[in-house]
């Protein structure tokens, strides 16, 4: 196979006739992980790629996903390319590979600053290398050095990644954009500040520019049960039957631009299992995985009074359809208070606004007052979500036990400064519990996830418009009363598991634990309350089945509970370095202190040829809007190519190659030349609005 992968991609190349720039229409704008090279005179024109092409694997609970995205360099000079791309935040990636020419080069695992010395030696020397670095959970950071001139370099990697299950319903989610973060001015001071913001910035595309570097995804969907009702909400997507269990995926109509986050949801046509138990053997050590389902809420209970806050962003990054959805979910939200309730309204941008100086009683007038509010929204500015996170925890009543506190948060969390939102959120919580809604096409799921988590509540993405009256009747019922609370687990014979703090519960959401045991034999005990009731359900050991991928999700999770405990400072510091780097070690998997190197031993670039470096344009997520974002109109952002650019010659391949079963990889390439406006990178000491 790999062998039939190398031989297609070289036809393509073959295929190729000399094109000049002034002969091609405006491509669109570039896809996330795109590569753009810039000429001596600072005209951007585009390095050909191939494609991107996904594989999903879904078996049980768990994905197994490869990513292949093949790069050509169209300049005359060597290039080193740098690009940012996302990842689902709770994915393990544990292999890297490159393919240049006929050499498959097998990445191995090295503590951070190791792999980063590797590379920049290779790069140095003239070695065609390859690196991968966590930035985020869900942002990585890929460096090709030393791609050659009319060379073609594919860059394979995999991950594993759970399913999630709410309600019922499962769902796996495949970011496929970064948004531009917000990068306050306090955060960026120092020199570790400045490197971190910059290594999460990239160039933004200017939109209308057409259709370039599109993505194909195969979902392979083998749940162990036969799936109903599948559906992929953002994109269409064509499905046949494999089996009587088994149901094969694909975009209907070919790729589509990665400009925003692709998901698949579908049911079971059975009675939905109480239990699932999942095991994998690695070395001495056994591995669990289990999925809880507590039982149904009572609904004849009252609901308790509650005091709501709700946060809404209305920074830059919400322009368009992002800001449309916000609002409409804020407003469902104020339907839903009863006269028992007490509520508030916080907005924030780089500025903050409380509607009430403290939460007021939930009548009929307050709330219309809050829903005109809503209405005269707009979104400009940056960003600043600390002071609103600091503001909404303030407790006037700490002691009032009869009453629940909530707050809830409507944003894309396009922030850099994850970390001090979720220490301040640990140390400020109180009784507060803290929910999450993620909005719009690309948000940042690994904050929505970390902050419900250590604030004790739930969230729910509403990526589309049309789905907002849906997901947030969902959302609002969940938001009634916790189903399970106070939960332990316990098993024969002992375990290591993960999470360390086991989360509340709410209607729909299952108890998801992964153990790290040197036996899979006796009961696993889950204990709680539930409806004021103790609760308890046992499971027998013996009866998990065969899965791969449990025990690298047991180490990915084991490592969150670390970097929560080390964020929230409840751990050394120093500690947590050499335990996360040694389970990114021992697992193979990328981690904040270990990255994933490749390096072809031949050098490549000859003695003296000079190398360019070079990053990727992202494209700017679907529904945000450019001139919102960015306080300018595109032509601000956007470089013009000068006459004399449209002489350079770009060669394009005029075939399409298959790319592993049954998955797309060509597409045609277009170049731009004169006229064609593209967006120069902006420093990163400019403040930009988000």
């Amino acid at each position: 196979m790999r062998s039939l992968v190398i031989g297609l991609a070289a036809l393509a190349i073959g295929a190729a006739t000399m094109v000049r720039a002034t002969e091609t229409p405006p491509p669109e704008d570039p896809a996330s992980g795109a590569l753009q090279l810039r000429t001596s005179r600072g005209t951007t024109l585009n390095a050909v790629r191939l494609g991107t092409d996904m594989q999903v694997d879904v078996t049980g609970q768990t994905a197994r996903v490869k990513v292949v995205q093949a790069f050509r360099n169209t300049g005359t000079e060597w290039v080193e390319a740098t690009y940012l791309y996302p990842l689902p935040e709770d994915g393990a990636v544990d292999s890297l590979k490159m393919v240049v020419g006929q050499r498959v080069i097998v990445g191995e695992i090295h503590r951070r600053e190791e792999a980063r010395q590797i590379y920049e030696t290779a790069k140095a020397e003239g070695q065609r290398a390859g690196l991968v670095e966590q930035q985020r959970p869900n942002m990585f950071t890929n460096k090709v050095a030393n791609i050659g001139p009319g060379e073609t370099v594919l860059i394979e990697i995999e991950f594993q990644a759970p399913v999630r299950r709410v309600n019922g319903e499962y769902s796996i989610r495949l970011p496929l954009v970064t948004g531009e973060r917000y990068i306050p001015a306090r955060t960026a001071v120092s020199a570790a500040g400045k490197a971190d913001a910059a290594a999460i910035t990239a160039p933004v595309a200017a939109p209308g520019q057409g259709m370039l570097n599109p993505v194909s995804i195969q979902v392979r969907l083998r749940p162990g049960f036969i799936p109903t009702g599948v559906v992929s909400p953002y994109h269409r997507v064509d499905m046949v039957e494999d089996g009587a269990a088994e149901r094969v995926v694909t975009l209907a109509g070919g790729p589509v631009p990665a400009d925003r986050d692709f998901e698949l949801r579908w049911r079971s046509a059975e009675t939905q299992p109480s239990v699932g138990l999942f095991r994998e053997s690695m070395g001495r050590d056994r591995y669990l995985m289990a999925v809880v389902s507590p039982p149904a809420p009572d609904r004849r209970r009252p609901v308790p009074p509650r005091e709501l806050v709700f946060v809404i962003d209305n920074s830059g990054s919400m322009s368009g359809e992002s800001m449309d959805q916000a609002k409409a979910s804020l407003k469902l939200a104020l339907q839903s208070l009863t006269p028992a309730d007490r509520f508030n309204v916080i907005r924030f941008d780089d500025s903050m606004t409380e509607l009430f100086e403290r939460p007021v009683p939930a009548t009929r007038e307050q709330v219309a007052l809050a829903q005109r509010y809503a209405d005269t929204l707009e979104a400009q500015g940056g960003t600043e979500m600390l002071p609103a996170l600091h503001e909404a925890l303030v407790d006037d009543t700490p002691t009032d036990a009869g009453r629940v506190r909530q707050v809830v948060f409507m944003t894309d969390g396009s922030i850099g400064n994850e970390d001090e939102m979720l220490a301040a959120l640990g140390s400020d919580r109180g009784r507060s519990r803290v929910f999450m809604i993620g909005i719009g096409s690309a948000p940042n799921t690994f904050l929505m996830n970390r902050m419900a988590e250590v604030g004790r509540g739930t969230y729910v993405n509403i990526s589309d418009t049309s789905e907002v009256a849906a997901r947030m009747r969902i959302f609002l019922d969940r938001l009634t009363r916790p189903v399970a609370t106070e939960l332990t687990v316990a098993a024969s014979g002992g375990a290591e598991f993960t999470p360390a703090i086991l989360p509340d519960l709410y209607d729909g959401e299952p108890l998801v634990v992964l153990a790290k045991t040197r036996r899979v034999s006796g009961q696993l005990t889950v204990t709680g309350v539930t409806d004021g009731r103790r609760w308890t359900r046992t499971v027998d050991l013996s009866e998990a089945v065969e899965a791969p991928g449990v025990a690298r999700l047991w180490a990915k999770r084991r490592i969150t509970d670390i970097e929560v405990e080390d964020r929230l400072g409840d751990s050394d510091g120093t500690a947590a370095t050499e335990a996360i780097a040694k389970l990114g070690l021992q697992y193979s998997l990328v981690t904040r202190e270990t990255s994933l190197v490749a390096v072809d031993k031949t050098p490549a670039r000859p003695d003296g040829a000079r190398l360019r470096e070079e990053d990727l344009p992202l494209n700017l997520p679907t529904g945000w809007d450019f001139e919102g974002l960015f306080g300018g109109p595109v032509g601000d952002r956007a470089a013009s190519a000068k006459p004399e650019d449209a002489a350079e010659l770009l060669e394009l391949p005029q075939t399409a190659a298959n790319w592993g079963t049954s998955a797309w990889l060509g597409l045609w390439l277009a170049l731009f030349g004169a006229g064609g406006l593209w967006l120069q990178r902006r420093p990163f000491q400019r403040r930009r609005q988000a």
